[in-house]
């Protein structure tokens, strides 16, 4: 039994993609746990609209900052009673923002009790009009299922593409393909033109049943949607191929891939708004790609946002894109590269004096 022990020691020494898993895996837990796990807000983001804020921001003008995603609340005054607009597509954040009116209007008839009634009276503190806007009633189906189509994405991109590409390199069959006239672009567009069929097709799946049967609006652009999407997969299937270029079995496939899709799935706003991730962890989810799509998806399926107001998140994509498309393709002109004669120079040199040693008659025989 000692013999095993120290056999397991020694082999989970040489394994050092496990044991970093095995120990960097809990502390990314904790980290984000710690100071990602929180759905309190503590900052709403709110604009003003009204004769005082200028001639031409009234109402419409507060919707489109809503509909953009400048602002959470848009408070519009100057046509009697003042009106307060909630993006009810920013779930935690409109509920945040009505119990903070609700606090205000509570505490202000207290204070009127207090001095009097005279904040009872008709017209004397008129109470504000609180609409909500883009899902008026708060459902979180409305917010999870446009942020579900994204992990979709992310699992079959990256997990089931990074296994695709291991099952060939440990079968033997990728070798095969280095002696075939392609070029490591065309390996690589090759690999994932399948997987991205297949994520297409279940996008689409996940997308006409959250329509269908759970109510989700889609109010935009159906183009717009497909580039984002377009793009998101391409970066997802680009980050399975990396994975897999770099791992030696289905199992460091397994291990990296949930090492990447952890952290897109806790740290791009899909469950934890991201107003509550602290700063010092906030950083990593700009550089996640599903970050960029839950801004895509949710700004058109309840927002009908335009490409104009998605451009920074379009952006990112083709940036984060264009890396990944560059990393891999070169992983794989060094997986596809030809590999030279051990010998070199020196064992050619070598094989032309035993030709012509075999070459040249024998003296005895002359």
């Amino acid at each position: 039994m000692w013999a095993m022990i120290v056999k397991e020691f020694r082999q989970l020494r040489r394994d050092r993609r496990t044991l970093a898993m095995m120990i960097v895996m809990p502390v990314v837990l904790l980290i984000v746990f710690g100071y990602a796990a929180s759905f309190d807000v503590t900052t709403i983001p709110t604009v003003a609209a009204g004769p005082e804020a200028g001639p031409s921001q009234g109402r419409d003008w507060a919707e489109q900052q809503l509909r953009d995603g400048n602002a959470a609340v848009a408070v519009v005054t100057g046509s009697g009673r003042p009106q307060v607009l909630i993006d009810g597509s920013q779930l935690f954040t409109a509920k945040a923002a009505i119990a903070e009116l609700s606090a205000a209007a509570a505490k202000a008839a207290v204070k009127g009790a207090a001095a009097g009634g005279q904040a009872s009276r008709p017209g004397s503190q008129p109470q504000p009009v609180v609409t909500v806007l883009y899902n008026p009633d708060l459902n979180t189906s409305d917010i999870m299922i446009p942020g579900l189509a994204g992990v979709v994405l992310v699992f079959v991109g990256t997990i089931i593409t990074s296994l695709g590409v291991v099952r060939e390199r440990q079968s033997g069959t990728l070798e095969q393909l280095a002696v075939m006239p392609l070029k490591p672009r065309d390996v690589f567009l090759g690999k994932i033109v399948p997987y991205f069929a297949v994520a297409a097709l279940d996008l689409a799946i996940v997308v006409g049943v959250g329509v269908g049967l759970f109510g989700v609006p889609f109010r935009g652009s159906l183009a717009v949607f497909a580039l984002g999407a377009l793009l998101f997969l391409f970066v997802t299937l680009g980050i399975g191929v990396l994975i897999s270029s770099v791992s030696e079995n289905q199992g460091q496939a397994i291990q990296l891939a949930f090492m990447v899709t952890l952290p897109q799935v806790l740290l791009s706003g899909l469950i934890f708004p991201l107003s509550s991730i602290a700063v010092g962890v906030r950083w990593i989810s700009y550089l996640l790609p599903l970050t960029y799509f839950n801004e895509i998806s949710r700004g058109v399926m309840l927002r009908a946002e335009p490409l104009s107001s998605l451009w920074q998140p379009f952006v990112f994509l083709a940036l984060l894109g264009a890396i990944v498309f560059t990393l891999a393709s070169l992983r794989f002109r060094a997986f596809l590269a030809p590999a030279a004669p051990r010998g070199g120079a020196g064992s050619a040199r070598g094989a032309q004096k035993v030709t012509s040693a075999a070459g040249a008659p024998s003296r005895s025989a002359g």
